[in-house]
């Protein structure tokens, strides 16, 4: 069970979520379609490669990632877009493409873009191509410290 890890955190942490099954769906607007819920609302996470380091770029689904962007933000030297060889070894708990965007479970810093963080939920992949979890914002940040900064179009 994919999610399993991530629900356990949560519950440690005594956060309020709610768990929608949907039928399987692999882009992010099959899944928001899936879920009944924006473009706007779901988060995508988008592993990244920031001076060969791989971090999670979590965005809205509706949006995409600049890298030059990210990378004048970080002062990094160079961020490519990961391949999923290079990233799927990191997520053994979950089905490729379908991670969570809780890099402090997996040994990542993570970048949220503010615009994500403008809205009281936040609603993202739960591991698995057939379940969302949708939790406050507030609760997010709180438990993944992500830096914050704008990096879409």
């Amino acid at each position: 069970m994919p999610v399993k890890k991530l629900k356990d955190f949560l519950d440690q942490q005594k956060v309020k979520y709610v768990s929608i099954v949907h039928s399987p769906a692999f882009t992010a607007q099959e899944v928001a379609a899936s879920a009944h819920i924006t473009g706007k609302e779901l988060a995508k996470t988008i592993i990244v490669t920031i001076d060969g380091k791989m971090a999670m770029a979590v965005l809205p689904a509706n949006r995409k990632v600049i890298l030059q962007e990210l990378r004048e933000l970080t002062d990094a030297k160079t961020v490519t877009f990961a391949s999923e060889e290079q990233f799927k070894r990191s997520f053994p708990d979950c089905e490729t493409g379908a991670m969570p965007p809780f890099g402090n479970l997996y040994g990542m810093e993570v970048f949220v873009a503010e615009s994500l963080m403008d809205q009281d939920e936040i609603v993202f992949n739960a591991g698995s191509h057939t379940e969302v979890i949708k939790l406050s914002c507030h609760d997010f940040e709180r438990l993944v410290r992500p830096k914050v900064l704008s990096f879409t179009t």
